[in-house]
């Protein structure tokens, strides 16, 4: 089958896109810019803009079915970039993808569209979206899955994956985020250190992808659904940033700060970047930081499994050895 990954240079699009290689399926890429190491696992570069529909229509010739994995990803920027991205690129590919008659849309979202203020504790695909989200990262891909999951029918198939704080080879942004900071001294730990978290090694995220996409059909469950996709447990966030730390040559974390204290903090950083309208750093501390570092928020995957038959390959241990310098 012929098939389209958008942001197969990136994270988790480039093991999506080397995995469906190896299943024997023709593999395209669709971003900006080309990228060479695409060229060493025989994935073509086809290249354009998600806000530019002529280029996407370009782009989809021949293409039987999609994953649609790129996106702005960051805790702080201007709406309108997020926006135009993460829903209305969404929004222009699906549109482009329904002309061409293309079948299947796989859609990676992510487990902060339905993040609020609380814990989640074995949260469920149940839970509605919030009223209101802290991130517009999670705002935008919010609209975006909600656009892409009301286009499901029998003749376009769509679905949705929710993976959570993927880690692995290629990641250039919680690791070295991590690791830059702790050089620094930066490195607080949000709350009493109890906090559990769903993660997700890349290779395995990349493997449900493609379990979904197997399963979706218009008999399946999986058309028109959301899932939430981890590893085999939950674990103590600060126990597992401290064990990649440890990998990396770092020092554990030893300085804390109260949830509370991060969140107020959060709070008038955002003030004073939207006061003088400063957009693109990456603030010490948000809102939405605050809580994804210090609160709970783990689900069950019980649907994942019963649907497409979901299991992580690679245990959370034999994931921290992989990602050893």
């Amino acid at each position: 089958m012929k098939i389209l990954v958008t942001g197969a240079g990136g994270f988790l699009g480039f093991y999506i896109a080397r995995d469906l290689k190896s299943l024997g399926h023709e593999v395209y890429n669709f971003s900006r810019t080309h990228h060479a190491d695409l060229d060493q696992i025989e994935v073509t570069t086809r290249t354009g803009n998600l806000n530019d529909p002529e280029s996407i229509e370009a782009a989809l010739d021949g293409i039987e079915a999609i994953f649609h994995v790129a996106g702005k990803v960051a805790m702080w920027g201007k709406w309108d970039d997020f926006y135009q991205t993460n829903t209305v690129g969404t929004k222009n590919l699906v549109h482009a993808a329904k002309k061409k008659s293309i079948k299947k849309f796989i859609y990676t979202s992510t487990p902060s569209v339905v993040f609020g203020e609380g814990d989640i504790i074995n949260g469920d695909e149940s839970l509605p979206y919030p009223d209101d989200s802290l991130s517009l990262y999670a705002k935008s891909k919010m609209l975006a899955e909600q656009f892409v999951l009301e286009q499901n029918s029998k003749e376009f198939l769509t679905c949705a994956l929710r993976p959570h704080l993927i880690f692995g080879p290629r990641d250039k942004n919680i690791i070295p985020r991590l690791v830059e900071a702790q050089k620094k001294k930066k490195l607080k730990r949000i709350g009493d250190g109890e906090n559990l978290v769903d993660i997700i090694y890349v290779e395995n995220a990349a493997k449900a992808h493609i379990q979904a996409f197997e399963k979706l059909s218009v008999d399946s469950p999986v058309a028109g659904s959301a899932y939430f996709i981890a590893q085999e447990r939950p674990v103590n966030l600060w126990d597992f940033i401290n064990k990649i730390l440890e990998v990396n040559g770092q020092s554990k974390v030893t300085k804390s700060i109260s949830v509370k204290k991060a969140y107020f903090i959060g709070t008038i950083i955002e003030k004073i970047l939207r006061l003088f309208k400063i957009w693109n750093i990456h603030p010490p501390m948000t809102r939405f930081v605050a809580l994804q570092l210090g609160k709970s928020h783990y689900f069950k995957h019980d649907k994942a499994v019963n649907d497409f038959n979901y299991h992580p390959d690679i245990g959370i241990e034999e994931s921290l050895k992989r990602i050893t310098p």
